[in-house]
This record gives structure tokens, C-alpha cells and sequence, in this order.
């Protein structure tokens, strides 16, 4: 049995020296601490596995096949009321589909903010118990969420011939919480750190303030369902119609059922294939070839 073990023990640790895991910068200083390590664990209230308590931004690399390599990169920021990173669904789900069609791919865990050992938990208590409390807590760390966006994409092209990626053809995809990281991407971005197409899918509107696109302002691709229980769907038609409205690339897919949340999720419902209408409209946009 011992034999057994440390088999186990050794095989675990080559599959995670196995991952391509990059630190961020994280020199400035958030005022907030978190006095809880980062933690990976299944959430029974979500029914997903989940990441809380990220003081650290990295991201985990994700390489295509050498042979149906595009060119084309994608970093994509899981969602979770910033309380908590959806990392499958919305993140190692994701990664692996573009890969498949030769994207490399970027799950980045962005600050979050700090709570006890089960983020999911205080979410769901705090947001509709003390809302203004939940929002101030949100309001302290999303400035450094984004400011990682920021470094991501940075840090990808600075890098891109390590990473067989075209410096000019580096995305960034957000869910929910990650969508608002996105769009506060767009608004912020310099020389060094701007995305080349973006993705809002269901973004959490109400905690970025709508603003108009900037003069060089990316194409933008928005996914949203009318039905989503926190109405994203009115944010995410008021951030289609600014780039719109600025002459600027956009498309909307606004299903008229999927909830939120869905991300890589089967629901037997038109918003599963969101992501092929996607990878659609990255090619009529020159960003993707077929290989």
C-alpha cells in the first residue's frame, strides 16, 4: 500500500508541474487582506468547482496542437460575483474547446475578493442580506481585477513568439463578473494592453459604468439571454448600442432563454452553441483561419 501511495503522490506531481502556470505583477497594494489561502474546491451551492480568495493573479496556459496552431490567443476570466472564479465552466471548459480549434488559450485568475473558506457561501448570504456591504466589498478589489486583465494581455504580447501566438491577434473573454473585468479592460486599456477583439458573455453591467468606446476601440462580440435573472440583458443591449452608435465592429447574441451562468453548461437549449457562433464571427473578423 505505501508503494501504492507514493506512486499516487508522484504521478500528482508531475501532472501539476505539467500545468504552464504564469504569475502576474502584483506589486500594488489593494486595500484589503486576505487572510485566507487560495482554495480550489467543488461547490455544492453551485454544483461547480470553484477558486475563492486569489490575492495572487496568474494565469494557466493552454496550447493547441503545434499542427492547427492559428496564431490566435484568447485569455479568458471565469465568472463568480468576484467573490469566487467558476473555473471549470467558465474557464478549463473554454480553454480546451478553442484549443480544439488551434487558440491558445489563457484562464486567468484575476484578485477576487477576500472571504473565509467558502466564498460561494458568503456571496449567496452577503449579496442579498447586506447589498451595500457586498458592493463595497466588490468596489475595492474590481480596480486590481481589471489591472490583472490588463497585465494578461501585456504579458501575452510581450510573449507571444514563446507562445506561438500573432501579438496582434490576442482576445479577452469574460463571464459575469469576468465580463465586467472585460469591459473595464476596453475602457482602460493602454498601447501595451489592448485586446484585439473582446467578449462580454452576460457581464455584470451594473458595476461598470457605461462609457463611449475609445477612439481604436476593438470589435466587440456580446452574449447575453433576456431571461437572465439579473437583468443583464439591458446592460449588455446599452454597451452593444455605445459601440454601435461610435461606428465601431459589434455583434449581439441575446438568446431568449439561458439564464446565467450557462458558460460551457448543456441546457438542450439554442445558447449551448454560443461559443460556435463565436468562433463564426472571429473568422468573418480575419482574427481566426480555419487550419
Amino acid at each position: 500500500m505505501k508503494t501504492l501511495s507514493s506512486l499516487a503522490f508522484v504521478c500528482c506531481g508531475l501532472f501539476l508541474n505539467a500545468q504552464e502556470i504564469v504569475k502576474l505583477p502584483n506589486t500594488d497594494e489593494p486595500p484589503v487582506t486576505w487572510e485566507t489561502p487560495e482554495n480550489d474546491y467543488f461547490s455544492t451551492i453551485w454544483n461547480t468547482q470553484v477558486v475563492t480568495n486569489v490575492s495572487e493573479p496568474t494565469m494557466q496556459v493552454f496550447r493547441p496542437k503545434e499542427e492547427i496552431n492559428t496564431g490566435t490567443a484568447v485569455i479568458v476570466a471565469p465568472g463568480g460575483g468576484l467573490f469566487a472564479l467558476s473555473i471549470n465552466s467558465e474557464g478549463n471548459e473554454v480553454a480546451k474547446w478553442l484549443n480544439e480549434k488551434g487558440i491558445t488559450a489563457f484562464v486567468l485568475k484575476y484578485r477576487l475578493v477576500p472571504t473565509g473558506e467558502d466564498g460561494v457561501a458568503e456571496i449567496e448570504n452577503n449579496a442579498p442580506e447586506e447589498p451595500e456591504k457586498f458592493m463595497e466589498r466588490v468596489n475595492a478589489v474590481l480596480p486590481y481585477s481589471i489591472k490583472d486583465g490588463l497585465n494578461a494581455i501585456k504579458h501575452v504580447r510581450e510573449n507571444a513568439a514563446n507562445y506561438g501566438v500573432d501579438p496582434n491577434k490576442i482576445g479577452f473573454m469574460g463571464f459575469s463578473a469576468g465580463g465586467a473585468v472585460t469591459v473595464g479592460v476596453a475602457y482602460n486599456y493602454q498601447a501595451e494592453s489592448k485586446p484585439d477583439f473582446l467578449v462580454p458573455v452576460y457581464y455584470w453591467a451594473s458595476v461598470i459604468p457605461l462609457e463611449k468606446p475609445k477612439e481604436d476601440a476593438p470589435p466587440l462580440f456580446l452574449v447575453c439571454a433576456s431571461d437572465d435573472p439579473l437583468d443583464l440583458a439591458t446592460g449588455t443591449i446599452a454597451l452593444y448600442s455605445s459601440w454601435l452608435e461610435a461606428g465601431k465592429s459589434v455583434a449581439l447574441h441575446m438568446y431568449s432563454k439561458g439564464g446565467h451562468g450557462f458558460g460551457m453548461r448543456k441546457q438542450g437549449l439554442p445558447s449551448d452553441t454560443w461559443i460556435e457562433r463565436f468562433y463564426e464571427w472571429s473568422k468573418t473578423q480575419n482574427l481566426v483561419s480555419d487550419y
